[in-house]
């Protein structure tokens, strides 16, 4: 039984990611601030919560990150899916009106806790036996094209897509693949405001279309049952009708 962990598996992308990858019969280890949340991932699957372990882990915190692979490698040994998806949205706002704390909390969320997540991914995965494993990254159609007024986010995201590309690079030789999803529009509670209008590059507020988060689980267990010596390094799913190509 393949072995995964899903950061921010208490809702959204994280919940619908870890809910696929137990019910297609990985063991996944749910990662996040909420024990709650977390549990309440697990509530609808019913005969299936023995293919998975509820840890509490902050991934801003490198002792949170460090119990968390501890308790893997523990529990199993080894680890073969990394789904880094916790991260956070910022507010909308002119760089002038950011305070530095804010910008270094999405920083800490978004991009210090994929590193710490995927650097203890790394070492486990060289010296597990047989090595190698795969981490597959969430980045955003933001990692592409920025929304107006998302200085942090938008940053944050562009660097996903660096951290991603060299993780693929160094991983070659140990056999560890890395590939990023870049979504746009899943129905999640942060995503709500498209539903209401969101402002757009000209200036107008406009309501977009989102997508059902299965659609998005989908993908990445498709990017996750790839065989060892492909990757997928970079997928975009998005809503065909949300106003992305051609922003700007």
């Amino acid at each position: 039984m393949p072995v995964a962990v899903v950061t921010g598996a208490g809702s959204g992308i994280g919940r619908a990611v870890a809910q696929r990858l137990i019910l297609e019969g990985y063991y996944v280890f749910l990662a996040g601030r909420h024990e709650e949340t977390l549990l309440d991932s697990l509530a609808p699957l019913s005969g299936h919560q023995d293919r998975a372990k509820v840890v509490v882990t902050d991934v801003t915190e490198e002792d949170s990150v460090q119990s968390l692979f501890k308790c893997i490698e523990t529990t199993h040994g080894r680890i073969d899916l990394l789904f880094n998806n916790a991260g956070i949205s910022s507010f909308a706002s002119e760089i002038d009106n950011i305070e530095l704390e804010h910008w270094n909390h999405v920083v800490a969320v978004n991009l210090t806790g994929v590193f710490l997540c995927s650097r203890a991914a790394f070492c486990l995965m060289k010296r597990q036996k047989p090595i190698g494993g795969r981490i597959i990254n969430n980045g955003s159609i933001s990692a592409t094209t920025p929304r107006p007024l998302s200085a942090p986010y938008t940053a944050t995201k562009h660097a996903i897509t660096g951290l991603t590309k060299s993780l693929a690079l160094d991983g070659r030789k140990h056999g560890i693949t890395c590939g990023q999803i870049d979504i746009g529009n899943a129905d999640t509670a942060i995503a709500s405001k498209m539903k209401e209008g969101i402002q757009q590059s000209d200036g107008s507020i406009r309501v977009e279309p989102t997508i059902d988060v299965s659609c998005v689980a989908d993908a990445v267990l498709a990017m996750a049952n790839m065989p060892a010596e492909a990757n997928v390094l970079q997928m975009t799913v998005m809503a065909a009708k949300m106003p992305f190509v051609g922003r700007g």
